[in-house]
């Protein structure tokens, strides 16, 4: 008689069956053990059976019994299990154990993903005192659904060390320069950190009061306030030292009474960084620019142009950049003045920038007169001028021969002068439509 080969998820005792069913301890069975096991454990069922309640008795307290092979494992494996957690795990448990659980458990009822605060911001839940379902609650009244309040949370969890105090006027505050509370909301949904961790609202309110007189508008003041706030944090008499400075500045340097205002507020709504400067190197920059020959209206139009730019030059460094200028370019006094109105860009570079960019207009072909002629093109990084000169050359337009006003711009300008090159080039000879004039 054939001896039966008990199939793996089977007790060595004659085909009974692992209580795990194989998932366990070991792989599941090849499909031909399967077929012997399953036939083996059939037959043993029938012949337990026949024998009555005894039979069946037995082969169900075979079957009761556990597997070796799982058994095995299972001791193996809890040997090392005590010291195996306590080294991997230690330190999360120190980490959650000093965590205030209250707070905790209101960011998770509010679908917070914890593990996110705890990667950036962890800090935030050793905090005693928190404001949870407070700050939930108040963005809740203006407006912010369930995922935006958690998803504000997430991004700036310092919103729960506010307190309703202090938010409620917040609010209110930045109310003044919005035109309704969807305006806010949205506002503080893209951008929390602006509205929960500038604190200092007393001085916020005395320069949003100050930049109204200035004459900007709320929607220029609300940008300000989401992604200048720093300037905000300023004091008063700070702010308007600046402005005083820039004031006289463009007066005394021909500028008129009637445009001043325009000007200003032109200046500040391209650039607001300008007022965490200090007005000192301003003033100097200034003089010495005059010192090297350019008249006021010049230097009015460079102010204009180097924005806060002007703020990060010092006489020192103007003197390099200069002396690099010049000395590239083998131009004369008016030439370099000519160039530096053209590309005011010349001053605020650093000189290794601008020695990288001109090696690399001249490796594409261009000379050094074409960057004389267009010094415009150094605004542009590498990267952007091949991808211009490739895009170009692609047309059949050779940028060795033509001028290199094709490639200055921005994206939106660059594309529009590409689009009319592409349609010259796609245009007819003639056109077959129109008649023709026939003298008789």
């Amino acid at each position: 008689m054939r001896a039966e080969v008990p199939a793996p998820g089977a007790s060595s005792r004659g085909g009974v069956p692992c209580r795990c069913g194989g998932q366990r301890g070991h792989p599941p069975p090849p499909a031909g053990a399967a077929h012997r096991y399953h036939y083996t454990a059939s037959s043993r069922m029938v012949r337990a059976i026949g024998q009555g309640v005894t039979g069946m008795f037995r082969l169900l307290l075979r079957w009761s019994q556990p597997c070796p092979l799982c058994s095995y494992k299972k001791t193996e494996a809890s040997k090392y299990e005590p010291s195996l957690k306590y080294f991997t795990s230690t330190s999360d448990k120190q980490q959650t154990k000093d965590e205030n659980n209250m707070t905790v458990e209101n960011l998770c009822r509010l679908s917070v993903d914890i593990r996110k605060i705890r990667r950036v911001k962890g800090w935030v839940l050793f905090k005693k005192e928190t404001y949870v379902e407070e700050i939930a609650n108040i963005l809740q009244e203006i407006g912010s659904n369930e995922t935006s309040i958690a998803s504000i949370l997430e991004r700036c969890p310092e919103a729960i060390l506010c307190s309703p105090t202090a938010v409620n006027a917040k609010i209110d505050l930045w109310q003044s320069v919005c035109r309704n509370k969807k305006e806010l909301v949205a506002l503080i949904e893209q951008f929390p950190e602006s509205f929960f961790i500038v604190k200092d609202q007393e001085n916020q309110k005395l320069n949003i009061s100050f930049f109204q007189e200035l004459g900007l508008k709320n929607v220029i003041i609300s940008r300000f306030l989401t992604t200048a706030p720093n300037i905000f944090c300023n004091s008063i008499e700070k702010n308007k030292q600046t402005i005083r400075m820039l004031q006289e500045s463009y007066l005394n340097l021909g500028g008129s009474q009637a445009n001043l205002k325009v000007w200003l507020l032109k200046l500040l709504s391209q650039d607001p960084f300008i007022l965490l400067n200090s007005s000192t190197p301003v003033k100097e920059t200034l003089e010495f620019l005059q010192k090297q020959g350019f008249r006021d209206l010049e230097v009015l139009q460079l102010l204009s142009k180097l924005k806060g730019f002007l703020f990060q030059l010092s006489p020192t460094s103007v003197q390099e950049s200069i002396f690099f200028t010049k000395n590239t370019f083998k131009c004369s006094d008016q030439d370099l003045k000519d160039l530096i109105l053209k590309c005011p860009a010349l001053l605020y570079y650093a000189i290794p920038v601008l020695e990288e960019r001109i090696q690399g207009l001249l490796k594409e072909g261009v000379s050094i007169s074409q960057i004389r002629e267009t010094p415009m093109v150094l605004e542009l990084t590498p990267q952007i001028v091949q991808y211009r000169i490739r895009k170009l050359s692609a047309l059949g337009y050779s940028i060795r021969n033509g001028n290199l006003e094709n490639l200055n711009g921005t994206k939106k300008e660059f594309e529009s002068n590409f689009g009319k090159i592409q349609a010259r080039k796609e245009r007819p000879l003639f056109n077959p439509v129109a008649p023709l004039n026939i003298e008789d």
